[in-house]
């Protein structure tokens, strides 16, 4: 198992990867190209509805996609530690 740092800030720091999870708990590793390409690939369809989700600062962030009645969070993937 290994733990995600989720970095935020810096904009220069390309994420190595991203990582994708349903509200099924499947989860998607994405290591090429956009997440949201891949997943219309994967679930073959030609589009997908953004999802929102509101911060406790009161501002609306993009989190992920909605794609063949999946409810898709990205999570971007900075470094992998091993958990201890």
């Amino acid at each position: 198992m290994y733990i995600i740092s989720n970095k935020k800030g810096n904009t220069m720091n390309k994420p190595l990867g991203y990582m994708a999870q349903d509200q099924f708990g499947s989860t998607f590793h994405i290591t090429e190209g956009s997440p949201r390409q891949y997943l219309l690939d994967y679930f073959d369809r030609k589009s997908a509805r953004k999802m929102y989700h509101d911060t406790k600062d009161g501002k609306i962030r993009h989190t992920g996609y909605i794609i063949a009645g999946h409810w898709i969070r990205i999570y971007a993937v900075h470094e992998w530690k091993p958990a201890q």
